[in-house]
């Protein structure tokens, strides 16, 4: 029989449902039965696409005598991390306290019945290996140390609340201590651990990490750093060229499990595409290579093909595995390359997607990779480069039609606001720099259904799937979807988005703000008590969302002159400078808002009539700029902003200003361009 899970919008509590553990789903009904029978707390934490998730499930969730044990013993409770990331932050910094390393997926935590965590790993075995206790073996253990050790149990765990607490940021930097000298230890630190042969940061496992990428790309804008441009580009051609980005289907992988990006860890993340799709835009404005537009444009392809729902909007995620083997629908055996492809288009395909070389999957099957240059490959058989690009293209083709049929990787169909907000700012951003309609058309109706369906009488709800919205939303999702607006708003204004980003910022100052420490809590102020609340500025595999707030207020701030935002903006980076301050790593957004405190973004007003506007923003996406706000306002707009409501003249006229102060109108490119140049040089543009 189904248990409790099967009620659940979550398509991975969904996977348990049908587990002989007696699952409960986070919620008072779980934790007041813990409390009436004094028994410790089974909290499971995973998601759909996680690969050891999987592996755990099968080995010992589907055990039926496991399963017995598990109920006997514990209140066992699963958890989606993706639907309740409140609940994974705080058992995830409070397994690094107790374990003294980095957690993962499954995060496997035992906690007393009031919530407090004693005892965490993350994928445990059913039998002794990898240097790992087998599971039912600790599961005993756990029981005995609960029973016979309470008191020392309970110690901890007050000890460990207070420990997380400690570590919430409080305002203390005045705002006249701000400098750029974080930046410049930031950027320092990023090279110090930069990847100068394959790009990236560290060594395996090697994480995209597009937050600290997009700062290096503004440092560059700024300060005309050229390293920092380079480590930047350098990075991104490394994963554009490797096995973590898709080279048949397009869409990157959520991180590489070697150190120059050719086998990937399969799973595909809308939380990664979303903020890659931009940079890849920005990488292609800066160098005009044709890798980078392939990159964002089969990347924009895989979103809208694979991962659009019906309602509008995307779905979380493509697992790692399909019949349960990971990487089955990515890989391929040379016999089957062969029997697909004719002899010239072989001959080519073969040495530049790495086939020529031994196999790289496990020791039989091969992942594509970009393994040599084309134009090589193309002189050695007596063909212009266009010639050998045109048959390399025929030849994906085939071999993606034969992908099709192959059974496919599961899909985590829920919507998250925030990851649908990185991929809608991701989808407006490249529409403006590759002069895509179709992409920002989907972006706008990803927006609109988030708007219609879980923005409720002034409150964001969180998911959506099988027609159920619910669960308050984080700060991220507000934070996130207001950047989104913003930079859908660059693209094609529309006063509802306005509107929409305005009525966020209010929801954020009035519900998450830390009116004492400065900045924001993860949580609303209403949100159910828990053991601890969050409050991070630290980026992870997703931007913060106090680094995001403060650069979405910030802007909004400047756009609508409204300087409620501004000064909340301020307050984040006074929590949090101390901290940038000490040990700058891991800040890179709200690096960018600290650079955008320092040297505020101009913001340029576009008025005229409709039909000669978009010239003008072809104009201006042909540069990289930024730190630039701009907005494209046609005659005929009513309820502007006393900031943005510029007179309209026959012609277009170009407002450009710097807080309330305005230049006089240009009335044509050229002499515009001239003064964004100047800007630009002034800022440290090269």
């Amino acid at each position: 029989m189904p248990n409790r899970l099967q009620h659940e919008t979550s398509p991975y509590l969904q996977q348990h449902a049908d587990n002989p553990v007696d699952w409960w789903p986070w919620g008072e009904d779980a934790l007041d039965l813990a409390r009436r029978e004094n028994k410790p707390i089974l909290l499971s934490i995973g998601y759909s696409a996680c690969h050891w998730c999987h592996v755990m499930a099968h080995e010992s969730f589907e055990d039926p005598a496991v399963a017995a044990q598990m109920n006997r013993l514990f209140v066992n409770i699963k958890v989606d991390r993706e639907e309740r990331p409140d609940l994974d932050q705080i058992y995830q910094s409070a397994h690094q306290m107790l374990a003294k390393r980095n957690g993962g997926w499954p995060l496997t935590v035992f906690l007393t019945p009031d919530g407090s965590p004693f005892f965490s790993g993350t994928y445990f075995p059913k039998e002794p290996r990898y240097n790992l206790p087998g599971f039912p073996d600790l599961l005993d253990r756990i029981d005995h140390a609960f029973r016979d050790q309470r008191s020392a149990i309970d110690e901890q765990g007050q000890a460990l609340r207070a420990a997380l607490a400690r570590g919430t940021a409080t305002g203390r930097a005045h705002p006249s201590d701000f400098s750029a000298a974080p930046l410049q230890s930031l950027r320092d630190g990023l090279a110090s651990t930069f990847d100068e042969e394959h790009g990236g940061f560290g060594s395996a496992p090697k994480f995209p990490h597009p937050a600290d990428l997009d700062f290096l790309l503004r440092h560059f804008a700024a300060t005309g750093d050229a390293q920092a441009r380079d480590m930047a580009l350098k990075t991104l051609s490394g994963m554009a060229e490797g096995g973590i980005f898709d080279q048949l289907g397009g869409g990157f992988a959520r991180y590489s499990v070697d150190g120059w990006w050719n086998i990937p860890h399969f799973e595909k993340m809308l939380y990664d595409n979303g903020p890659l799709l931009a940079l890849y835009a920005d990488a292609w404005t800066l160098t005009g290579d044709p890798l980078f537009a392939r990159a964002a444009e089969q990347t924009a392809a895989w979103v809208l093909r694979e991962m659009r729902l019906p309602e509008g909007g995307f779905a979380s995620s493509l697992d790692a595995d399909s019949e349960h083997e990971e990487g089955k629908f990515y890989v391929w055996d040379k016999a089957e390359i062969r029997s697909l492809l004719d002899e010239r288009e072989f001959r080519i395909f073969s040495p530049y997607y790495g086939v020529a070389r031994p196999p790289n999957f496990e020791e039989k099957h091969w992942h594509f990779y970009i393994a040599k240059p084309l134009a090589g490959i193309a002189a050695k058989l007596g063909l212009t480069e266009a010639e050998a690009e045109a048959i390399l293209a025929g030849a994906r083709a085939k071999l993606f039609a034969h992908r099709e049929a192959r059974i496919r990787p599961g899909r985590d169909d829920k919507l998250l606001v925030s990851w649908n907000a990185l991929m809608i700012h991701g989808l407006a951003h490249a529409a403006r720099v590759f002069d895509r309609p179709d992409w920002l058309a989907a972006a706008t109706t990803a927006i609109d259904f988030i708007r219609h369906t879980l923005w409720r009488d002034g409150r964001l709800l969180a998911t959506f799937k099988d027609g159920r919205a619910h669960l308050n939303a984080y700060l991220d999702d507000h934070a996130l979807l207001i950047a989104a607006l913003l930079e859908s708003l660059q693209a094609g204004y529309r006063a509802e988005d306005l509107e929409f980003a305005e009525d966020l910022a209010d929801a954020i100052l009035d519900d998450f703000q830390d009116e004492g420490g400065g900045g924001f809590f993860f949580t609303r102020h209403d949100h159910e008590t828990l053991i601890h609340r969050p409050k991070t500025g630290h980026d992870n595999a997703m931007p913060a969302g106090n680094g995001i707030a403060a650069q979405a207020l910030g802007r909004l701030g400047h756009l609508t002159g409204e300087v409620r935002y501004l000064a909340a903006a301020e307050r984040t980076l006074q929590a949090f400078y101390p901290a940038m301050r000490a040990s700058p790593m891991g800040f890179a957004s709200l690096g960018v808002a600290l650079a955008e405190h320092l040297a505020p973004p101009p913001v340029l007003v576009l008025r005229g009539e409709a039909a000669a506007l978009p010239e003008w923003l072809r104009q201006l996406a042909g540069v990289y700029r930024p730190a630039l706000l701009s907005l494209a306002l046609p005659s005929g707009l009513r309820g502007l902003p006393p900031s943005l409501d510029k007179p309209v003249a026959e012609a277009v006229n170009a407002w450009l200003c710097s807080g309330v102060n305005c230049l006089r109108p240009f009335a044509t490119w050229p002499a515009l361009e001239t003064e964004l140049m100047r800007i630009g040089k002034l800022a440290g543009e090269v």
